[in-house]
């Protein structure tokens, strides 16, 4: 139960490796299927925490080795986040920049493809924004976080909703 069967600087190690492996596999998935995952992506996840499991502790089904590698997880999670902040080559590598998706009313097809956002998408978030057409929105921006931003022809129409979750949506 306490006793390491793998050494714990290799756990240490492994974990490091599959935290930044993991990482730019999420990278490479895009802004929007993070912040607009469905149930299939939310299964993927899951398998893929499973699947690396022993990668992290190399076979110690040890209580101390899970500890160390939540730890590790932890601390590199910490540490992203802060050096991210400062060194912006690392900043760009691990985030993205907002994506313009409509310009005064008309859609940005290529911006919308390579985000894989759909119209229908859009044309939800306008109306959650209280716009029912599309000629009254100047601009649509896809945020970092996957979440879509509305800003209407003239100013002071936006109608502030309360922000939802939307991680578990269906998608077809």
């Amino acid at each position: 139960m306490f006793g390491l069967t793998t050494p714990w600087w290799e756990i240490i190690l492994r974990t490091a490796v599959v935290y930044i492996v993991v990482l730019v596999l999420l990278r490479v998935a895009g802004k929007r299927e993070l912040g607009q995952m469905s149930a299939v992506d939310l299964v993927v996840i899951l398998v893929i925490s499973n699947a690396v499991q022993n990668a992290m502790t190399g076979g110690d089904n040890s209580l101390i080795g899970g500890i160390l590698a939540a730890c590790t997880l932890v601390a590199m999670n910490l540490a992203f986040g802060r050096v991210a902040n400062r060194v912006p080559l690392l900043e760009h590598l691990f985030t993205s920049e907002p994506t313009l998706l409509v310009d005064d009313g008309k859609f940005i097809e290529k911006h919308l493809e390579r985000e894989n956002v759909t119209h229908e998408d859009i044309e939800m978030s306008a109306r959650e924004h209280g716009i029912d057409d599309l000629k009254d929105v100047r601009a649509a921006i896809l945020e970092r976080d996957g979440s879509i931003s509305i800003i209407p022809t003239r100013a002071g129409e936006s109608i502030r909703t309360q922000r939802r979750i939307r991680q578990l949506r269906n998608r077809p």
